[in-house]
């Protein structure tokens, strides 16, 4: 992929696991793994209103000094890019689009990033933070960060997601139990 058709993009959420981001996004490929200073990993959902998908808050950033972020940074075409939007609904103000510098093995590069609009904090669904952990663990982030993850409080929704089943579709979704 040339380097002009292409940008980087911090995933941070579920877009760490390779399977989410491609759903629809499918020219993303792994470029590293880096680290965003100054900021932490928060849930919650715009403006206070419930995520459909996810039944529970999903995950932003917030600058915190100190604190930090692991990711993956994915090189993707330009073409994905009305698409990596449309997931993150920033048409609706949801998410808006921010260019942020990461740090990765001695270097540091900038990326395209997403920070949630007027989030209202809200603990994540024990689905949605599994796919999390699944993406860090699939892309070796390091292994007290991935610790950090798994101790985050869930809503402890049991139901249904959807998503689930288009992530893991050979696996048979029984209620209350991620099929992972």
């Amino acid at each position: 992929m040339e380097k002009d058709h292409s940008f980087l993009y911090f995933a941070y959420g579920s877009n760490l696991l390779k399977e989410r981001l491609r759903l629809k996004n499918p020219s993303a490929t792994v470029h590293c793994v880096a680290r965003l200073k100054d900021y932490k990993l928060v849930f919650g959902n715009h403006k206070g209103l419930a995520n459909d998908q996810w039944h529970g808050g999903v995950a932003t950033i917030e600058r915190s000094p100190g604190d930090e972020v692991w990711g993956v940074v994915w090189r993707m075409n330009i073409s994905d890019l009305e698409s990596l939007d449309n997931q993150e609904n920033v048409r609706l103000g949801t998410y808006s689009p921010v260019e942020l510098s990461v740090k990765t093995k001695g270097q540091e590069i900038s990326c395209r990033t997403y920070i949630m609009n007027s989030c209202v904090y809200a603990p994540p669904s024990p689905q949605y933070l599994q796919v999390i952990v699944m993406g860090a663990e699939q892309n070796g982030l390091p292994k007290d960060y991935q610790e950090k993850l798994r101790a985050i409080k869930t809503n402890m929704y049991e139901g249904h997601l959807s998503v689930m089943a288009e992530l893991n579709p050979k696996k048979t979704w029984r209620e209350g139990k991620p099929p992972f």
